[in-house]
């Protein structure tokens, strides 16, 4: 069965999350922003769930994916938060300026969730050669990949996203992410070929279906409604991805 993995950039969306019954969240907080790194305690609650596991966005800030030394440390010590906090992953990425992998960053990251999951999230849509960077990302260790396919969304980027999952051949999974809502989430993963996927769940009739990486390189557009009831994933949304991908 296909599993849905929800961004829970909230604690309404969190507990959106554990009243549908998702089997895994990512954790975040102001996604409005793209995402950064969520307070401890929002952890610890997200923990306590019974059933559910959490994987941690470590971002320290909004913006780009090239990090400072001080930045770099500073996301050394939210890994090891999130995991004094008890957190199952933790979701990474960062990049040079010249739009390749910071392996450098990443191995250090890497080292401090020793124990955790680790996805790669979607700095990787900014990287000039994909191909080369599944690989980089692969011998990282890395136990995911959350990409739009360098896309706006994830169904736009379905053709990358398969010929991504064909080169990674079950040496990572790849998390199809950006746009999924319940009208789209099964043909994204017929089309990919992926097992898994990503979805903020917010209700679908009332937001447009965000266009998930814009120019300002955030990890998730914000919806444009002023509601802030849109910001935040639906417990119906969450069953209806759901229920449409249990037999894929």
């Amino acid at each position: 069965m296909a599993v849905l993995e929800v961004c829970a950039a909230s604690r309404e969306s969190l507990h959106a999350a554990i009243e549908a019954g998702a089997p895994r969240v990512e954790l975040c907080a102001d996604l409005a922003s793209g995402g950064i790194t969520p307070p401890e305690d929002w952890i610890r609650e997200a923990v306590a769930a019974e059933g559910l596991r959490v994987h941690v966005l470590i971002r320290s800030r909004a913006g780009d994916f090239v990090y400072s030394e001080a930045e770099i440390a500073l996301m050394e010590e939210q890994i090891r938060m999130a995991k004094r906090a008890g957190a199952d992953g933790v979701v990474i990425g960062a990049l040079t300026a010249d739009e390749e992998i910071d392996l450098s960053a990443c191995k250090r990251w890497m080292q401090a969730a020793e124990g955790l999951s680790v996805t790669f999230h979607r700095a990787f849509d900014r990287c000039r050669n994909p191909f080369r960077a599944l690989e980089q990302i692969i011998e990282l260790g890395c136990d995911r990949l959350l990409t739009s396919g360098q896309a706006d969304s994830a169904l736009a980027g379905a053709t990358l996203i398969r010929q991504l999952c064909e080169q990674a051949a079950g040496r990572i999974i790849l998390l199809p992410g950006a746009g999924v809502n319940p009208e789209n989430a099964a043909t994204i993963l017929r089309l990919t070929g992926a097992s898994e996927i990503h979805s903020s769940s917010r209700p679908f009739t009332s937001i447009k279906t965000p266009s998930s990486f814009d120019s300002s390189n955030s990890l998730e557009r914000s919806s444009s409604s002023p509601l802030s009831a849109a910001l935040h994933s639906d417990p119906a949304t969450i069953r209806q991805i759901m229920h449409r991908i249990s037999n894929l």
